[in-house]
């Protein structure tokens, strides 16, 4: 699928303004574009994702016979524009946080810097892009930090919203903290392992339940995981299950387990657990599905439901209860040919979404002795910061309030990935990026993790970001705004 040419995965406007900047002789500046999401009711932290496909599609923008003809059909685009694009290049830098980097609402989480018609070009699939996979990593990140130790299949394919969702979701979810997925293309593209038993439907070809359990373990022994809910859960289904699992153990296999799929999983597992355990079953698994979310799942785990295993799909592949991240890409900075750098800001009467001007990275602030992460703040890059020395972080609007941190450490967020159009960064491994982003989860405190009120996460402004700030509101609009 990557194959494909995304090069006109793109909003119109982004070519209009491309036409404009050529023809005004802007083609040169060095535009510096920021991605970033804004706070809201539900987002406490989110996990960075997509920047693999992102850098993907970067390195292979170009406009072949097909899309410039389609463009010329269209009849709004100069001539010279036209052939500018035969050429065209990706010719920029990206920075950004690694994939599975714990990031807040505010924070760079890339960073275009490049001649304005390129960064211009890649909005709205960047966006697209990082938008969909970060919002399915943190909410897979939720899932499984709800379901504690407990493995967490993805099986949300069949609900995604098409199939691009359903393929990148699934490496998402993954990152996320999933352990598989029943996604089998997602298995082959990304070497995910792939998990799934049988539907009901199986249960249903048979001419009873019992024999379709028999026939399915005569297939599968080494592996039968037996869907029980099809006619009666405790009356027919755990008692056909359990005559199954004898069969296996007399010939010498070992039975996997059971899955519930519907009715009251609390009570129908410790009830199924009973009667596996007084069977003589006591090693076997109880995997719950259907529409389960992290909220779902810690009102099991604390009604004492027997389940070892999840399978999470429509609540996860959809992120139900907030299904768009709104990130945004804005304009940060302008970059003359001497390199001084011009400051740009958007602002607005509402003060969220008032943007953060400058070339700017993240530094977050870990405890030396817990090694937990204790605050962000965003910097203007070459802006020195002297570690020798306490750090006084100030909340980036109430000023009064402020936090000192002694016996700390900095770490830099941002990495660069593409240098002048070609890659610097060595792109890791999906199963890197997951332990990298576990490490990542595991560097927060609980409070700031837990699903009922956490505490807020702080993320402040440097000094000179601050100030910078401050005096661009205070030239544009006349007045002290912050």
């Amino acid at each position: 699928m990557d194959n494909r040419n995304l090069t006109l995965l793109t909003d119109l406007y982004q070519l209009t303004m491309m036409n404009g900047y050529l023809k005004h002789d802007k083609k040169d500046e060095i535009a510096v574009f920021d991605v970033f999401f804004r706070q809201n009711d539900m987002i406490t932290y989110s996990l960075a994702c997509g920047l693999e496909q992102v850098v993907n599609y970067i390195l292979n923008l170009n406009f072949g016979k097909e899309e410039i003809s389609y463009l010329d059909s269209l009849g709004i685009f100069s001539e010279g524009f036209l052939n500018y694009l035969k050429n065209f290049k990706f010719t920029g830098d990206v920075y950004a946080v690694p994939e599975g980097t714990v990031v807040f609402p505010g924070e760079p989480i890339l960073t275009v810097k490049a001649p304005i018609l390129q960064a211009q070009l890649v909005e709205t699939a960047i966006l697209n892009i990082m938008n969909f996979q970060t919002l399915i990593a943190t909410k897979s990140a939720k899932i499984c930090y709800a379901a504690k130790e407990d493995i967490v299949m993805e099986f949300g394919l069949r609900r995604a919203q098409a199939p691009d969702a359903g393929i990148y979701g699934a490496r998402a979810a993954v990152i996320g903290g999933c352990n598989c997925t029943s996604n089998v293309l997602a298995g082959k593209m990304f070497d995910i392992p792939v998990s799934g038993t049988h539907a009901h439907s199986w249960v249903m070809n048979f001419k009873d339940e019992y024999t379709a359990f028999m026939e399915y373990a005569k297939t599968y022994p080494d592996n039968t995981l037996l869907l029980v809910d099809t006619y009666d859960t405790l009356g027919q289904g755990v008692p056909n299950a359990i005559k199954v699992f004898d069969w296996l153990k007399e010939n010498g296999y070992k039975p996997r387990g059971i899955r519930l799929d519907s009715g009251d999983l609390a009570y129908l597992s410790k009830k199924a657990r009973q009667m596996l355990d007084e069977a003589g079953h006591k090693d076997t698994i109880i995997c719950a599905s259907g529409d389960l979310d992290e909220y779902s799942i810690n009102s099991l785990k604390n009604q004492g439901a027997c389940i070892d295993l999840w399978g999470v799909g429509t609540r996860l592949i959809t992120s139900a209860d907030m299904p768009a991240l709104g990130g945004v890409y804005k304009l940060a900075a302008v970059i003359d040919n001497d390199g001084n750098v011009t400051p740009k800001i958007k602002l607005s009467n509402n003060s969220a979404k008032i943007t953060n001007p400058g070339f700017k990275d993240i530094y977050r602030v870990y405890d030396k002795k817990t090694g937990k992460a204790e605050a962000d703040f965003i910097y203007l890059r070459g802006e020195n910061i002297d570690t020798n020395k306490p750090l006084v972080l100030t909340h980036p609007t109430e000023r009064w309030k402020k936090i000192t941190f002694e016996n700390y450490e900095l770490r830099s967020l941002q990495i660069e990935v593409i240098k002048q159009g070609s890659l610097v960064y060595d792109m890791p491994s999906l199963k890197d990026i997951k332990e990298y982003a576990k490490r990542e989860l595991e560097s927060f405190w609980d409070e700031y993790k837990r699903l009922d009120r956490p505490h807020i996460y702080k993320v402040d402004l440097s000094d000179g970001l601050y100030e910078l700030k401050k005096s661009m509101l205070e030239k544009i609009r006349g007045a002290n705004v912050l």
